[in-house]
Parts: structure tokens; C-alpha cells; sequence
């Protein structure tokens, strides 16, 4: 059965509601790290925007090379400037005026519709290629030229360009159809096109282009464009014609030249090359149908999926895969990929990617701690600032042993790192992460995923025991359990079991909040703090609980009824005097929001999970969970913000606007897996044979 691809559509009634579609963006990825984006009008609004955002270190250091291109067409004696650019004074000129609609299928694509002509612009990304191919397609019953215009901009994603402050002694060779510009010490951009000719200008820049999401956030806001000539193709009347336009970019000038030949050597077969792209979309989506042939072909499904490949992306350093955390600005979070890592690999069956993952964490691991997150900028040090990757690891190996029944990976390439780091916990390590004698993990502060500062202060602290951390431990410890018990390691089953054991009664007694009737949220000596917070769900969601079936439901309750909202998790109760229920304002403002209210989707997955285990997945609480906690967030948000994906972040208070970054890997992958294996039970083939390892667990028998 042929499966089509989803389409989103964008016509000019909505295209016209200036301030509307401004919000709307969109993004293609190049599985390295790199990226195009901007909005469905053309008028980048980001720092973060370009037509090519180059990885020079994938996935990493990335650089925006191109930041778009402004067309003209001229027919007979009318010129109609098809480019969009804001400035202080406003938008000049207005393109957009002329754009008929944007669709996001399979492709971004533009079409302009004028008087007297059509233009049809579509943006493809190769893949684990650092290059962008533009193509346009004209229609006209006159003779046509087509000038593109390339604003060039080689400077790194974090920054702006001033001219007046930069070294602008660009190297320019062109001929009848290339240009090559360089930037000292390490960027080289390439561009050239399928037909006409290139025409040099000299150097000429467009100034203080303005972006206004940055403006708005209190970041820098202004950005000089270098212009160093435009392209020109020429269209006989009645006729269609199709021109591309090829950008690659490297630090090394070779590398670029080598990358910019393959594309054009592919572009010869244009029609091969267009299915070879589409393939590549394709292949993910029927990974999904080839692995559960029962599941539902609904457009926002596969979104999602093709979402969840946007963000596995290659490291060179090791030569494995590992996970964008979210477009535009984080690099491959170690936190966020653990969690991302059923969502974006095995639910699809992608098990290989899984390995790879385990393996680009494993490589990294320091005095038993996986680093939180890798820095853009090339040459700078892996940063170790987290509890809780490297429980997530734990976490990661056992959903991956659900999937595979492979003990083997996990015996050969795993186990005696699994061991160490269990080793450094109980001994002491980094951060003052360290073994209670109650059997309980402290740690320093700012080390949860409630990380936020403001002028070096943790704004959650949180310091001591926090609460997921405790349950994420227990996990571990459970997990250890069943592989020593697989290995027949009966020394180490015991070891274990009995860290396990104390943690669990120790956490019984010490996090229990009968005033709430849940838990605390964290607890540092005899001093606890009560904030009502979604943390605790995790000590229900994940396979191991420390809790009773009572308790659990307590939790689930209290946790749907003062943190729900329509797209996730509130961070914190409304009820508390630090809530934030809007994620706006400048940097310390939102840092201050980002985890005191401000809504999280990725949060919609273990809820959904701790909800229907607490109901026994029940087929009426499963109908229940998808039509109030996941069908709003699938079917609203994959056509706001980023189109085709979900946003790192909702507003506490309606209308749960979208924020932060708008394509987020967990806020993805979370609800994804808990749609395909909570509610439709398409459960992991070896968990029940996984989990009779140890004698604690008790497998659930599921049904469909």
C-alpha cells in the first residue's frame, strides 16, 4: 500500500495577515546539524534564519552562510521585486504581496503569482551534505528574466554582522556561472547555478536588516548583508523554465568545492535527483508502517515522524549518530537525546540509530557522567553540569533491551561502563553527586533539567535530593538488577537489589507529601520543598516505581488537575506565588518563566504513560488520553510555529502560545511514544520476556 506524505498548506487569505504569519516558520535539515529556515513569507525574523545554516563540525559549530536569496522578475517592462526585508522603517520591498501560497509539502515551496507571470520557488536540503539547492520555476506568455540576488552572510548562528566591525576583505573568483567567497580564517562559500550566468556587482551590502523575534526577547536585532553580485537566467515567452541555484559552504575550501561538484553532478538527472530527496522523507515514515502495519495514516502522525529523523544527525568526532535536542540554537544535549532516544529510534524500529546514540554518550562519559550538552563553537570542552543523563542512560539501555532482547550489545560494548558509573554514584563524583547513607542520590544545584539562571543564580536550584532523580536511580538500579540477573551475575544481582531496596523505603518515608497527598519535590537535609511541580510523575511512569498502585494514582490526579493544560505540563501550580504563566520578555525574564509555569510537551509522555498504567491501559482510558492529552498537542500544534513539528515550549495562560525553540526533539518524541505504545499498545516485542529477569517486576500481559 502506497503511504503518501502529509501536505500543509498556506493560502493567501492567512499569508496576508502580516503579523500572523510572521509566527508561522519553517525548517529543513541536513542530518548533520546543519539547516534552512526562515517564515512562509521569506522575511527572516531570527539571527537564526538562512537559506544555508552550515555545520563545520557536525553537529556543531554551525554557521549562516546564506541568509536568503531576493528575486526580481522582468517581464516586458514591469519589474516586480519579489524579496522581503524588514527594517526600522519598515518592510522594503514587499514581496510577499505577491505570494499566492506556501506549502510545506513535500518541500518549503513558494509560488508568486503576478500579472502576467508565475514563479514556483521550492528549497531542498541533500543530505549529510553542508549545501542548499533553490530551484524556480517560471511561467510566462512573455519574455522573462529572473535575477537572484544572495545575501551572503559568513559569520557564526549566535551572532550579527556589522560591517563596519568586521575584516571585509572577501576573496571573490567568478566566472560566467560561479562565485566563491571566503571569509578568514575557515569559511568559504560556493554558488552557482544549473543555467545563465553570474554577474558580478562589487561590494555592495544591505544594512540593518531588522530581526523582530530577537528584538522582541532584548537580543541583537541588526544584521549587515554582503551582496556580491546576482544570478540571471533568461525565459523565452510560452515557455516553462526550471533554475537552480547551488550554495555549499566548509571551513575548508576544498571540502566545499568537492561537496558543490556532487550536487551538481546530481543535478544533471534534476527529475532523479527530486526523487532521491523525496525518498530519503519517505524512508522514515514507511519505517513506522513496516514496523506497526495497524497504526493510523493520519497527516499529523507523519509529521511527527518525519519531525523525529530532523533530529538525529551524525558526530564526526565518533562517527555515530546522536540527537539535535531543538532548531534552531541547542546542540546534541545529552539529557535531552537519552530521553528522545524511544520516540526518535525505536518505536520506528530504527534499533541501529539506538546503538549509535548509547555509543556517542558512552564515548563522552567522565568520572561517570554523561555531559549535559557539547558548545557550538569548535575546540571548546564537552560540559558535565547534570544529574540526571546520565540516569536517563539507564533508561535508554533498558527501553532499548525492550525492543531488541539484545543483551548481547549491552554485555559487549556497555555493561562494565554501566558498572562504573553505578561505582562513581555510590563513591562520589562531580558536582557532589554522591550516595546518601539513605540510599538516595544528592547532588549540587542547577543539575536537574530545571536549569535556568539569571546572572549565575539558579533560578530551581533545587539542590540536595530532588525528586525525579531519586526515581530515575531507583530505575537504574532495577535495570542493573535485571542485566546482572541475564549475565548470571548472582554477586551483583544482590549488590543491586539491596541499594535498590533501601532507596525505596527511604524514599517512601522521606518524599511523601500528605498534606498534597503526593511527593515533594525535593528535599535538602530536613528542609523540603513542597512546590507542586511535574517532576513526581517520573516516579510513576517509569517501568520501576517505588510507590503502590495508591499512591501512584494520587499522584496522577493531583498532577492532572494542577499542572495539566491543554499542551502539556505547567511547570508549577498557579497556586504558587513564583507562577509565570507567560514565557515573554528579555532573557532574564523568560529564564525566570522556563520552569515556574511555562507549559512543556514533552511532559505529555510519561503523564500519559503514569496515567495508564495507574488505569491498566484500560481501552476506554486509552480513547480517554488521546482525545484530551495528545490529540490537541498532534493535530493544533504541528500547524503553528515551526510547521511539521512541535516547539520546545507553551504559555502556562491561554492561548498556550508556542516559544522557545520551534522544533524540539522530546517535545516530539515523548508524545510519540507514548501514542504508539500506551495508547494504540503497539507494545516493545521483549518486554514482558525482559522484565521476568528479576523477580521484582511484575510484566504487565497486553492486549490489544
Amino acid at each position: 500500500m502506497k503511504i503518501s506524505l502529509p501536505q500543509i498548506t498556506i493560502h493567501r487569505q492567512p499569508l496576508s495577515n502580516l503579523e500572523e504569519a510572521l509566527r508561522l516558520e519553517w525548517i529543513v535539515t541536513n542530518s548533520l546539524g546543519g539547516y534552512a529556515s526562515s517564515t512562509v513569507l521569506g522575511i527572516n525574523t531570527r539571527k537564526y534564519h538562512g537559506v544555508l545554516v552550515a555545520s563545520f563540525n557536525p553537529p556543531v559549530d554551525r554557521r549562516v552562510v546564506l541568509s536568503k536569496l531576493d528575486e526580481q522578475l522582468l517581464v516586458g517592462d514591469e519589474i516586480y521585486h519579489l524579496g522581503a526585508n524588514e527594517f526600522s522603517h519598515g518592510i522594503h520591498p514587499k514581496g510577499y504581496e505577491y505570494l499566492e501560497s506556501f506549502s510545506r509539502f513535500p518541500f518549503p515551496t513558494f509560488i508568486y503569482s503576478m500579472r502576467k507571470a508565475k514563479l514556483r520557488k521550492t528549497i531542498l536540503m541533500p543530505s549529510e551534505k553542508n549545501a542548499t539547492v533553490v530551484c524556480f520555476d517560471v511561467e510566462s506568455p512573455s519574455k522573462t528574466t529572473l535575477r537572484v540576488s544572495p545575501l551572503v552572510n559568513l559569520r557564526h548562528f549566535h551572532a550579527v554582522t556589522d560591517k563596519d566591525a568586521i575584516d571585509q576583505s572577501f576573496f571573490q573568483s567568478t566566472n560566467s556561472e560561479k562565485t566563491k567567497l571566503t571569509m578568514q580564517p575557515d569559511s568559504t562559500l560556493i554558488m552557482s547555478s544549473t543555467h545563465g550566468r553570474y554577474i558580478a556587482e562589487g561590494k555592495t551590502w544591505i544594512e540593518r536588516m531588522l530581526f523582530r523575534t530577537d528584538k522582541s526577547q532584548g537580543n541583537s536585532y541588526f544584521d549587515d548583508c554582503y551582496i556580491p553580485g546576482h544570478f540571471e537566467n533568461e525565459i523565452e515567452r510560452d515557455t516553462k523554465s526550471r533554475f537552480c541555484i547551488i550554495a555549499t559552504a566548509d571551513k575548508n575550501e576544498e571540502d566545499a568545492e568537492n561537496v558543490h561538484s556532487s550536487v551538481i553532478e546530481e543535478l544533471r538527472d534534476f527529475n532523479s535527483f527530486y526523487q532521491k530527496e523525496l525518498d530519503r522523507l519517505h524512508a522514515p515514515v514507511r519505517e513506522l508502517y513496516n514496523q506497526h502495519p495497524h497504526i493510523i495514516r493520519e497527516d499529523w502522525l507523519k509529521w511527527l515522524v518525519l519531525a523525529a529523523d530532523s533530529f538525529i544527525v551524525n558526530r564526526t568526532s565518533t562517527n555515530t549518530k546522536t540527537v539535535i535536542a531543538g532548531y534552531h540554537w541547542f546542540e546534541d544535549w545529552g539529557r535531552d537525546a537519552l530521553i528522545s532516544l524511544p520516540g526518535l529510534s525505536l518505536v520506528l524500529g530504527r534499533f541501529h540509530v539506538a546503538r549509535e546514540i548509547l555509543l556517542t554518550f558512552k564515548h563522552y562519559m567522565h568520572k561517570g557522567i554523561i555531559p549535559n550538552r557539547f558548545p557550538d563553537k569548535a575546540g571548546e570542552d564537552p560540559v558535565y553540569n547534570t544529574v540526571d543523563a546520565t540516569l536517563w542512560f539507564f533508561n535508554a539501555v533498558l527501553q532499548y533491551l525492550k525492543y531488541t532482547g539484545d543483551f548481547d550489545f549491552i554485555e559487549k560494548t556497555l555493561w562494565k561502563t554501566l558498572q562504573s558509573v553505578i561505582t562513581y554514584h555510590v563513591q562520589g563524583t562531580i558536582n557532589n553527586i554522591h550516595l546518601d547513607d539513605d540510599g538516595l542520590i544528592v547532588h549540587a544545584p542547577q543539575l536537574t533539567w530545571m536549569d535556568a539562571v539569571i546572572d549565575n543564580n539558579p533560578v530551581t536550584p533545587r539542590e540536595g535530593k530532588a525528586v525525579e532523580i531519586q526515581a530515575l536511580w531507583y530505575n537504574s538500579l532495577k535495570t542493573m538488577e535485571l542485566i546482572a540477573t541475564h549475565l548470571r551475575r548472582d554477586d551483583l544481582v544482590e549488590k543491586y537489589k539491596k541499594i535498590a531496596d533501601k532507596a525505596a523505603k527511604s524514599f517512601r518515608e522521606k518524599f511523601w507529601n500528605p498534606n498534597l497527598n503526593c511527593l515533594l519535590d525535593a528535599r535538602y537535609g530536613e528542609i523540603e520543598d513542597p512546590s507542586l511541580r511535574p517532576n513526581q510523575i517520573l516516579a510513576v511512569s517509569l517501568d520501576f516505581s517505588m510507590l503502590d498502585r495508591i499512591r501512584q494514582t494520587a499522584i496522577v490526579s493531583i498532577v492532572q488537575d494542577k499542572l495539566w493544560s491543554p499542551y502539556g505540563l505547567k511547570t508549577l501550580s498557579q497556586n504558587d506565588s513564583k507562577y509565570r504563566g507567560k514565557y515573554c520578555g528579555n532573557w532574564a525574564e523568560r529564564n525566570y518563566a522556563y520552569h515556574n509555569g511555562t507549559t512543556w510537551p514533552w511532559l505529555i509522555g510519561p503523564f500519559v504513560t503514569a496515567l495508564l498504567k495507574t488505569k491498566n491501559f484500560d481501552a476506554q482510558w486509552r480513547k480517554y488520553a488521546f482525545n484530551n492529552f495528545l490529540q490537541p498537542l498532534f493535530k493544533n500544534q504541528v500547524e503553528q510555529a515551526g510547521l511539521g513539528t512541535i516547539s520546545e515550549i507553551m504559555d502556562g495562560d491561554p492561548p498556550h502560545s508556542p516559544g522557545g525553540c520551534i522544533s524540539q526533539a522530546w517535545s516530539v518524541a515523548e508524545p510519540l511514544r507514548a501514542f504508539v505504545e500506551d495508547v494504540l499498545l503497539e507494545r516493545p516485542p521483549f518486554e514482558n520476556d525482559v522484565l521476568r529477569k528479576i523477580s521484582a517486576s511484575k510484566p504487565n500481559k497486553w492486549e490489544r
